[in-house]
């Protein structure tokens, strides 16, 4: 059955999920499985180890701030009104450059439940620290394989590797 609705303004599912929130905006139930849409807020330095996803398309849109993006054998910097797009299968990752507001939408839809697991909600403190190990076998879980570590952070003088 289709259905539309309205979330106002910092309404949704809120996660803490290491160093960034997250905002569920839309989930598997609302979208009838088509996609998960999620409001990110990350500090400088945070980003994922290299991963790809086997079962789902992933994009953001960044509102405010600026990250490195690695696909492939490419490399991108995104900053506000930027648009990337990451297809299943592909390795990828990024890191933040400067405090990060982006809409991050993956199809089809479930990306939530990996929120969920990996992260706490944002009303019961701070998200659990997991090894990479634990992190790794999370994503498998989920249909996502780890094949490498996290980009670099930029360095205090601002040169990025």
């Amino acid at each position: 059955m289709s259905f539309g609705f309205h979330l106002p303004a910092g309404v949704g599912d809120r996660w803490t999920v290491l160093d960034s929130a997250m905002n569920v905006k839309a989930d598997t139930e609302q979208t009838s499985g088509a996609y998960t849409l999620i409001e990110v807020t990350a500090p400088v330095g945070f980003g994922p180890p290299r991963h790809l996803h086997r079962a789902e398309d992933e994009a953001f849109y960044v509102l405010e701030g600026r990250m490195r993006v690695a696909f492939g054998g490419q490399h991108w910097e995104a900053r506000e009104g930027s648009f990337v797009y990451l297809p299943r299968g592909v390795e990828h990752a990024f890191v933040v450059l400067e405090p990060l507001v982006a809409l991050q939408l993956t199809t089809p839809a479930g990306f939530e439940r990996f929120v969920s697991e990996l992260g706490a909600p944002a009303d019961a403190g701070p998200s659990p620290r997991f090894s990479l190990a634990e992190v790794t076998a999370i994503c498998a879980r989920h249909g996502m394989e780890v094949v490498g570590p996290p980009l670099e952070a930029p360095d205090p003088h601002g040169t990025t590797p």
